[in-house]
């Protein structure tokens, strides 16, 4: 009777999100104890109110009449995890260089820098790594500025042409200089250089 008292409790609450919302067990700790809720949402997953997208991640779907079943993307399902673990993140490597542009590669694998426990969380044939980082690499402030640093330590002072070099210093253009300044203090001196060099 207890766990029917739970899944209809859960039922109820998921009414209150948002289609396309991103939910974890840690949101429903109000309505029982975690397993009796882990339980609850695997029932509740069963009826075709939520879909798993992974060990204790759920989506409250948002079908689209043409396109069917609306998966979130890879960036915001790692933002929702940010937001449950109250964590920074700060993505890297290929997904920084993809997000601004200068790589047309999606990874499967996505890495992002945290102030949180290090790990991996796999979605369908996608992977989310969490690598544990140093504040100094959390602590950029503007979205642009942090992303060029990433995408440069991705790319390498060696490996890095006039052309790309060119296309940083256009992308640069979109962020405030006041964060261009601040964010240029937190990286290697030969990226400060590039940074500083974009605001004259």
């Amino acid at each position: 009777m207890e766990r029917l008292v739970v899944e209809k409790e859960i039922a109820k609450a998921l009414k209150k999100n948002k289609k396309g919302s991103i939910l974890f067990v840690d949101d429903f700790l109000g309505y029982g104890n975690p397993e009796s809720i882990k339980k609850a949402l695997l029932r509740l997953k069963q009826k075709g109110l939520l879909v798993r997208l992974a060990h204790g991640i759920y989506l409250f779907p948002k079908i689209d009449k043409e396109l069917g079943l609306l998966f979130p993307s890879t960036e915001d399902i790692a933002k929702a995890i940010a937001r449950r673990d109250r964590a920074r993140i700060v993505p890297t490597g290929v997904h920084a260089l993809n997000k601004l542009g200068l790589s047309s590669q999606v990874p499967m694998k996505v890495v992002y820098l945290t102030d949180a426990a290090a790990r991996s969380v796999k979605v369908g044939k996608r992977t989310i790594s969490f690598k544990k980082a140093s504040p100094k690499n959390l602590l950029a402030q503007g979205e642009i500025s942090s992303l060029v640093i990433q995408a440069l330590k991705t790319i390498g002072q060696k490996k890095l042409d006039n052309d790309t070099l060119k296309r940083i210093h256009l992308i640069l253009e979109n962020e405030k200089e006041e964060n261009i300044v601040d964010d240029a203090k937190l990286a290697p001196a030969w990226i400060k250089k590039i940074l500083t060099q974009s605001i004259k």
